[in-house]
């Protein structure tokens, strides 16, 4: 799928390109250290940025979460739409809006992944991309199927100052349906200039079960997997990280839907037992005076 001569001829500068994720809420700290070691497997050369927002996440948490390489970065919430439209799950999403301000830290090309992917396979030939803004397609499994419109979980992204100020300021003006929050609000911002890449930058589940053939013809080109359906580390809370049963939970999420993602998800579950092996000892000091998280923020 991709020239591969032309990659290894071309020159990255690690400090200029990195792979940001976001964490709101002590639940995702599993899963963003086990992005972080995926990362490490495909050895990508970009930065890794972990945004935050204070006073929502521990510092416990959020040590677990940096244990495999991700800089956590303190930011400011930006605020939803103030009508309610927004569904109380994604309210804190337009602080994704962020990256755009990236470039504040040198950056000149972003890729942000949502934390609930797992990586397959190196993708730094997205940073040599030269648009300003790239998603894959989303995918439903019920109507509309296969759509136009693209899925933010996985973004590459040129920040800029005046693109921050814009999608900011429009925030409570544009017209998109508010309960889709801020990926509603991206499809109406970019939706007409946006390069479509290839559904193996997203490998959103919904592909598998809408149309299973296109699912295994690209699953071996599959950057990584994206689960937007059933997460294998989710517990139905919040505020709990759940360490001591995820395995066991990944389990009993990996039989959701008749098992149609198990393989996908025991994938997702192996890559935590090896972050977990890993960083075990990391993890262990983590909430001590023995662990110190360093922690920047923008100026």
């Amino acid at each position: 799928m991709v020239d591969e001569e032309f990659i290894r001829q071309s020159r990255l500068v690690r400090s200029e390109n990195a792979i940001v994720t976001s964490m709101y809420n002590d639940a995702f700290a599993v899963p963003i250290v086990t992005l972080g070691q995926s990362l490490n497997r495909v050895n990508s050369t970009a930065r890794r940025i972990l945004f935050y927002i204070p006073g929502q996440v521990s510092e416990r948490a959020l040590c677990v979460a940096s244990a495999s390489g991700f800089e956590p970065y303190a930011v400011e919430r930006i605020e939803p739409p103030q009508d309610g439209g927004v569904h109380d799950h994604f309210k804190d999403q337009y602080t994704k809006l962020t990256i755009w301000r990236f470039g504040e830290l040198g950056l000149k090309a972003v890729v942000y992944l949502d934390a609930d992917t797992v990586v397959r396979r190196n993708f730094d030939e997205l940073f040599l991309l030269p648009f300003n803004f790239a998603a894959v397609p989303d995918v439903y499994i019920d109507d509309p199927g296969f759509t136009v419109a693209f899925n933010a979980g996985v973004l590459f992204v040129r920040p800029s100052s005046a693109a921050y100020n814009n999608l900011v300021r429009h925030i409570e003006t544009a017209k998109y349906p508010h309960f889709e929050a801020e990926q509603a609000y991206l499809n109406v911002f970019y939706g007409p200039d946006a390069v479509r890449l290839p559904y193996a930058y997203n490998g959103n589940m919904a592909i598998k079960k809408r149309n299973p053939e296109l699912w295994a013809g690209i699953k071996h080109e599959l950057r990584l997997i994206h689960f937007t359906l059933v997460k294998p580390f989710w517990r139905n809370t919040y505020t709990d990280m759940g360490l001591d049963d995820m395995h066991r939970n990944a389990q009993m999420r990996a039989e959701e839907w008749g098992a149609l993602w198990k393989d996908e998800i025991l994938e997702w579950d192996r890559m935590w037992k090896e972050t977990e092996d890993l960083y075990r000892h990391e993890f262990s000091r983590c909430g001590t005076k023995h662990r110190d998280v360093k922690v920047s923020a923008f100026p």
